[in-house]
């Protein structure tokens, strides 16, 4: 999968810099990488294992991470979730994980805990360089300060503050989830196929739509009351997901979607 355009990521970007965390025991690897990164724009920062990626983590809080999975002592998938716990009640740091060719468990694994992305070793430099800009695209890509926020079933969503609750309770999300729980609730009722999620809310025109399912697996154990008899997406078999904002097979009904602001539902 990649993102569906860029022009040359080897040249600096004026609208996507920032600091990236490269975490790989790989010598030769974090060379490569750290030196196509440098060229695009960005400032890397370096460790060789988990423990030294969580030090740096804390030192310079980075804006994204390169993780390699397979690293010695603390793997990358314990790394991934130290760093989502870390969190706390700030948007988590995306990742882009580096996974050995054909493991797909690994892969999915990856994207269970957490991977806003992944490439597939061995890879091309300029296309990890792609694949962070466009993990750091999403991330900075700023909602009018006036979008409504979006309610539904127990959930609100602040695209502008990328705020969202359920019950009032903040609910931590990652890069993906946030955007994908978002793309739902714009489009209650409607029937989204994973090609679709995939080219809305990820920007790719094609890719591995486990990703997608991945994704709204986790989005689920996150708002749902039973995320194994799922009430709110809906899996409609053979065409893609519902987001139910109607009447729930018992009968009872869920709140309908609103589209003030949070400031404005208080009066």
């Amino acid at each position: 999968m990649a993102p569906s355009t860029e022009a040359d990521p080897g040249r600096p970007s004026a609208d996507i810099t920032g600091r990236v965390l490269v975490v790989d025991d790989d010598p030769t690897v974090s060379e490569v990488v750290t030196g196509y990164l440098e060229r695009a724009g960005f400032t890397v920062d370096l460790a060789a294992d988990g423990p030294a990626a969580l030090d740096a983590a804390a030192r310079h809080r980075p804006d994204l991470v390169v993780l390699d999975l397979m690293l010695p002592g603390m793997d990358g998938l314990e790394v991934c979730r130290r760093l989502r716990a870390r969190s706390g009640g700030r948007p988590s740091v995306p990742v882009v994980m580096l996974t050995a060719r054909g493991d797909e468990d690994d892969r999915i694994l990856g994207l269970e805990v957490g991977a806003d992305d992944y490439v597939t070793k061995p890879f091309s430099p300029r296309e990890l360089v792609l694949r962070v800009r466009s993990v750091l695209r999403r991330a900075s890509a700023a909602d009018p300060a006036d979008a409504p926020l979006l309610a539904a079933a127990g959930l609100a969503v602040d695209p502008a503050a990328r705020r969202a609750t359920k019950g009032g309770a903040e609910l931590a999300l990652t890069l993906r989830e946030f955007d994908l729980l978002a793309y739902f609730l714009r489009h209650p009722g409607q029937v989204c196929d994973r090609e679709r999620l995939m080219r809305e809310v990820w920007g790719w025109d094609f890719g591995d739509l486990s990703t997608v399912t991945v994704h709204v697996r986790r989005l689920r154990a996150k708002i749902e009351d039973d995320p194994a008899d799922p009430q709110l997406i809906r899996t409609v078999w053979g065409a893609g997901y519902r987001f139910e904002t109607g009447p729930r097979p018992d009968g009872r009904s869920l709140p309908a979607a609103a589209g003030r602001r949070e400031e404005d539902s208080r009066a």
